[in-house]
């Protein structure tokens, strides 16, 4: 082999189109083991060069290359990510994403893509997460998960069984996503309101209230716990709704909130929920996963007027 020899030019546009095709699943993949979307870009970029590089004619499969490269960058940076997240001021909460045009973000199905399960995710080994992202998100099987992981098929079952026992224990029967807007557009109004009785009516006995802010003024800096604490929470700042705009918005295949102070974005709000009520609602304050997130819908619109 020739290293770095000088790419045919019909074979770097074939090698472009290959990766152009692959892409949403590669960032879908990144995105679910990192809970970070602008960690997932940079993965999915530094794929995209050692596609360029890779002596492709000795490369059987393009999908399997590719997607066991993402995968291991995509737990080293996880891993050093876990150190990195020690030293963030509060809560962490992982980039919303914008998915009103990609809904499925890469994925054959919208699995492990909502932001209160990618929260429980977090909790996972990266490789452990890894197995369960490749197998319930994108249904490979389980010899090829234990290829791109390098462990024995019998390893990566076991894996990924006790994942899903902890996302079980960790995640709720959820609503669907029409139940969820319509929960979370109620939240919002009583909140304006400063309605605490119905806001305390929407919320289970053991809510919880998590605002990822690293420190911004504003954001709590640790989790408010108690359906009375978290209604109280949500109205406690009488000059905040009315400086206000709310915009509804779709991310990671569910409803959420984008607060707009000024003109400009500022807040993104969610919840989660099941039947007997909202028993998770997120914030997000800090400016550069506000940013990534307009960023996010800013290449949604590209894709969709393409």
């Amino acid at each position: 082999m020739h290293p770095e020899a000088p790419p045919v030019e019909g074979d770097l546009s074939e090698a472009v189109t290959v990766f152009v095709e692959l892409r949403p699943r590669l960032f879908g993949i990144a995105y679910r083991v990192l809970g970070s979307a602008a960690e997932a870009e940079d993965v999915v970029q530094e794929v995209w060069l050692r596609w360029q590089r890779t002596d492709r004619a000795v490369v059987v499969s393009p999908v399997a290359f590719l997607s066991s490269t993402t995968t291991r960058l995509a737990i080293n940076v996880a891993q050093s990510a876990r150190v990195r997240r020690e030293t963030y001021i509060g809560p962490w909460l992982p980039e919303p994403v914008d998915t009103s045009h990609d809904p499925v973000v890469g994925a054959e199905r919208a699995e492990a893509l909502e932001l209160a399960l990618l929260l429980v995710l977090e909790k996972l080994p990266p490789v452990e997460r890894a197995a369960y992202v490749l197998r319930e998100a994108f249904d490979y099987a389980y010899p090829e998960i234990a290829r791109i992981l390098r462990l024995s098929p019998v390893n990566v079952r076991k894996i990924v069984s006790r994942a899903r026992k902890h996302l079980a224990d960790g995640q709720r029967d959820s609503v669907d996503a029409a139940e969820h807007r319509r929960l979370l557009h109620a939240f919002v109004a009583a909140a304006r309101q400063g309605d605490v009785a119905s806001l305390e009516a929407l919320l289970t006995p053991d809510a919880v209230s998590l605002s990822d802010g690293n420190g911004i003024r504003g954001a709590a800096r640790v989790p408010v716990l108690g359906r009375a604490r978290v209604a109280n929470l949500s109205t406690a700042y009488p000059r905040f709704w009315p400086t206000v705009v709310a915009e509804p918005v779709e991310a990671n295949g569910r409803g959420g909130v984008l607060l707009h102070r000024g003109g400009r974005p500022a807040t993104f709000m969610t919840i989660a929920a099941t039947r007997r009520g909202i028993h998770q609602v997120m914030w997000v304050f800090n400016p550069s996963k506000i940013a990534a997130f307009v960023d996010s819908r800013s290449r949604c619109a590209a894709v969709s007027f393409a």
